[in-house]
């Protein structure tokens, strides 16, 4: 029995595809989603300042999806998406007073977080393009 699951790390690489893939799909997915804040003009709701931050998470969430999807500069890219929701742990948890778990909560962004940090050490592995590209 335990030889089974010896033998599933074997498959490592496939777990570090499919993993990179639903972050990708989630940053590309929100991000993206953010591209209409380029047509808004700063309000009482959206402040100038968080226009601003949104306007750049337009650009880098996408970006740093494409990254993960492809793993391509996955150390670089994974680092920058762990900041993004590093700050957005800390609106949820600063700004909103929002609880861990609930509406709203910020469960969902610690697990991407968590996501993030294990590809910024693991790697993308060998089907990636940093595999093919850099050896790594």
């Amino acid at each position: 029995m335990f030889a089974f699951f010896a033998m599933l790390h074997g498959f490592s690489d496939w777990g570090l595809l499919a993993l990179r893939f639903a972050i990708g799909a989630i940053f590309l997915a929100h991000g993206t989603s953010k591209w209409k804040m380029w047509k808004m003009q700063p309000s009482a709701q959206m402040p100038a300042a968080m226009l601003g931050i949104m306007r750049l998470l337009s650009i880098a969430e996408p970006l740093g999806a494409l990254a993960v999807i492809f793993g391509f500069l996955i150390q670089p890219a994974t680092l920058g998406l762990c900041l993004v929701m590093v700050g957005a742990i800390k609106m949820k948890t600063m700004d909103w007073k929002k609880t861990f778990a609930g509406d709203g909560g910020w469960e969902f962004d610690l697990i991407i977080f968590a996501a993030c940090f294990a590809l910024y050490f693991l790697g993308a592995g060998h089907i990636a393009l940093d595999s093919m590209l850099f050896g790594l």
